[in-house]
């Protein structure tokens, strides 16, 4: 079944929320300024990098996208520990050459948001000495793992001097000036880690970005410290999971500390060439919410985790939005860009038809034409 959707209203200029961009560049830029100044789509890296472009340095690479999150030696900075667990403060030296890799990142791409995992549930083995009581043990005092895949062992952060340490982490990578903020895994709202996330909150200021990985579910009680949500969504099969998805993201856009930095991540079913899928992804983040997006491999597969392609529709830039994404009659979400329209179609909608005015050209077939078919589980950019 189709449905027709006529498009009454064509794409406005300005509806009071596409921002002037008379403002500095690169390093001189305020965190608010990058996230509001992105163009969309956008596309965030999570710790794992785009590993289809053979012909251009990494950097490059890194700053297609308009954030990403890594371990804090990722650009170079190095602990005062052997065991990362255990230090308080950064080498000076690294932070200097941590902050050129970052100013040659920003050169790239001046909108860049860079933020760092501060490890408070599990870390490697390595990270602290094993016999350290931060290590979280069963009753005969064996360390308990927790990420299989990757060996890690689960930290004890009940402990409130831990979750003090954990802090003081946090603030070092935030005043070294090479990270916007933090990104914190396996969140979820408890008493342990309420009280983690205020100490946190204190010690990094209120312009530091944190981002939590809560998957596709709420946290109600930390949201007032939280400033977004990174969405591994590990469910995308059904017409539910996508429901649950949308939900939980226009919950976080609403209800979020600002700015808010949304990160929805979903994996391939079949392939990288689950170009649908991608599409939906990329659109869902851009009707439901101010987001970035991510289409990924599947974590149980053998190699790291996260590693993606680069889309040339991602680089089918549609402007900032104009307008408020809103549900349509037909099922549909919509949203207006200075550019074009951005259009998501859930799995389990019909397909269905949008007729334009004048000819638009669809990002996801190349046409131009005044009529245009989005279909289940699909999303397109129809640009001016």
């Amino acid at each position: 079944m189709m449905k027709t959707w006529l498009l009454a209203v064509m794409i406005a200029s300005n509806f009071g929320f596409a921002q002037e961009q008379n403002e500095p560049n690169n390093n001189n830029k305020t965190i608010l300024q990058r996230v509001k100044n992105r163009d969309f789509p956008s596309v965030f890296q999570a710790w794992s990098p785009c590993d289809s472009i053979k012909d251009e340095d990494a950097d490059t690479t890194i700053a297609r996208h308009d954030l990403m999150f890594c371990m804090p030696d990722h650009l170079g900075l190095k602990w005062n520990n052997d065991h990362p667990g255990l230090a308080d403060s950064l080498d000076a030296a690294s932070v200097q050459a941590a902050l050129q890799r970052r100013t040659n990142l920003l050169q790239k791409n001046p909108n860049l948001i860079i933020l760092a995992e501060i490890r408070y549930y599990d870390a490697p083995a390595s990270y602290m000495p094993q016999n350290h009581t931060w290590f979280k043990r069963d009753p005969n005092g064996i360390p308990l793992v927790g990420w299989t895949e990757g060996g890690h062992l689960l930290l004890d952060y009940t402990n409130p001097e831990f979750r003090e340490h954990i802090a003081k982490q946090a603030k070092a990578v935030v005043d070294s000036g090479v990270y916007d903020g933090i990104m914190l895994d396996w969140w979820r709202d408890d008493a342990d880690r309420l009280e983690l996330i205020k100490i946190i909150r204190k010690a990094v200021g209120t312009n530091a970005l944190i981002l939590c990985n809560t998957n596709d579910n709420t946290a109600p009680q930390s949201a007032p410290y939280i400033n977004g949500y990174f969405m591994e969504c590990t469910r995308s099969k059904t017409a539910t999971d996508w429901e649950r998805i949308a939900n939980t993201l226009q919950w976080a856009g609403e209800n979020l500390r600002k700015p808010t930095i949304n990160c929805l991540e979903t994996w391939y079913h079949n392939s990288r060439e689950d170009l649908n899928l991608m599409r939906a992804t990329t659109t869902l983040s851009m009707t439901v919410t101010d987001g970035y997006c991510l289409f990924s491999d599947p974590n149980p597969l053998p190699t790291p985790d996260h590693l993606h392609n680069w889309y040339p529709f991602w680089d089918t830039k549609i402007g900032k939005p104009t307008a408020k994404g809103k549900k349509e009659d037909n099922g549909c979400y919509t949203r207006t860009f200075e550019k074009g329209l951005a259009v998501y179609n859930p799995i389990g909608n019909p397909s269905a038809v949008f007729k334009f005015p004048n000819p638009v050209k669809s990002a996801a077939t190349g046409k131009t034409a005044a009529e245009h078919t989005v279909p289940s589980g699909d999303g397109d950019l129809f640009l001016n």
